[in-house]
C-alpha cells in the first residue's frame, strides 16, 4: 500500500472513533445540565436552588427558564425540559405526569398602596373583572376609572383565579395582560387604580421588603400571609410542584431529593413560601 494511502488510513479510522465517540460525548455532557422551565412563581426559587446544588456538584449546571406552568408541562412531554415548574395541582389529563411539591403559596389580589379599599368581597371581585363595576367610587375607593389587569393563558394563576372566584376567561374584560407575577406587581404599583392577583410569596416580599407600592387584600376575610397559607386556613393556596414526564431518574432525582429536603428550607423561606415536610 502507498504511503499516502496508508496515511488516508489511519486519518479515515481517528475521524470515526471521533464520530462514534462524539454521542457518548454529549450525553455525558447532558447528563451534568438540568434544564428546567415553566412557573414564574416558582422560577426565582428553582434558581437559587440550582446555585447551591451546583455549588454542591461540581461541573453541573442547572439552567431555570420561566414562561408559565403550561411551559412546564408541555416541556416535559416533549423532552424540552427535564424538569417542569407547574404552581399548581397536576389536571386529570396530566395523569401520566410525576409531580412532586417542593413549597407551597397562595394567589391574593392586589391594590395600589394608596388605594383606601381595604377588602373586596368574591362577588365584588367578579363583578370588576366581568365589567359589570368600572369606578373605585362604586365600591367605596376614591372615585376614578379601576385598571383590570389579568393573567396571561397558560399561567397557573389565572386558572386558580378563576377557579375560585367561578369566572371563565372569555368574561373577564382586562385592560391590561400581563406574564408573570413581577410583571404583575409593577403593573399595578404603577397605577393607582389597578387591580391585580399574584402569588402571596411574590406579593408579600415586594410589600414587605422591597417597599413596592402595594396592598395584598383578603380573600374571604382571611388576610394574604404566608402565615395563613401554612395553617391552612387561607382559602386560595396552591402546591410548587417540580415536575417529570414519568418517576425522576438520575441527576433530575438528585435534584429533586435536594429540592425538598431540610437544607434548602432557609431558600424557601427566602422567598416568602411555605415549607413542606420532606
Amino acid at each position: 500500500m502507498r504511503t499516502g494511502a496508508k496515511v488516508w488510513v489511519k486519518t479515515a479510522g481517528v475521524v470515526l472513533l471521533l464520530v462514534l465517540a462524539l454521542p457518548m460525548a454529549c450525553r455525558s455532557n447532558d447528563e451534568q445540565r438540568l434544564v428546567l422551565t415553566g412557573s414564574s412563581t416558582i422560577a426565582p426559587l428553582a434558581t437559587e436552588l440550582g446555585r447551591r446544588f451546583e455549588a454542591e456538584n461540581p461541573g453541573v449546571r442547572v439552567d431555570v427558564q420561566s414562561g408559565g406552568s403550561g411551559r412546564g408541562i408541555n416541556d416535559v412531554r416533549s423532552g424540552l425540559a427535564d424538569i417542569g415548574m407547574v404552581s399548581r395541582g397536576l389536571n386529570p389529563d396530566e395523569g401520566e405526569l410525576h409531580a412532586v411539591t417542593i413549597a407551597r403559596d397562595g394567589v391574593c389580589v392586589i391594590v395600589h398602596k394608596d388605594n383606601p379599599v381595604t377588602a373586596l368581597d368574591d362577588e365584588t371581585v367578579r363583578k370588576i373583572y366581568r365589567g359589570q363595576i368600572e369606578d373605585w367610587g362604586e365600591v367605596g375607593g376614591t372615585p376614578g376609572p379601576i385598571t383590570v389587569v389579568n393573567k396571561a393563558e397558560g399561567r397557573s394563576t389565572l386558572e386558580l383565579f378563576l377557579k375560585h372566584y367561578g369566572l371563565e376567561n372569555a368574561e373577564v374584560k382586562p385592560d391590561v395582560v400581563i406574564g408573570d407575577n413581577e410583571q404583575g406587581v409593577r403593573t399595578v404599583a404603577g397605577n393607582p387604580g389597578a387591580i391585580g392577583y399574584v402569588s402571596i410569596g411574590t406579593a408579600e416580599y415586594d410589600a414587605e421588603v422591597a417597599k413596592v407600592s402595594i396592598k395584598l387584600l383578603p380573600v374571604g376575610g382571611v388576610a394574604a400571609t404566608t402565615g395563613h397559607v401554612q395553617d391552612g386556613s387561607f382559602p386560595l393556596a396552591r402546591p410548587l410542584n417540580l415536575v417529570t414526564e414519568k418517576a425522576p431518574e438520575g441527576l433530575a432525582r438528585r435534584f429533586i431529593e435536594f429540592a425538598t429536603s431540610e437544607r434548602v428550607h432557609d431558600l424557601v423561606k427566602a422567598q416568602y413560601f411555605v415549607t413542606v415536610a420532606p
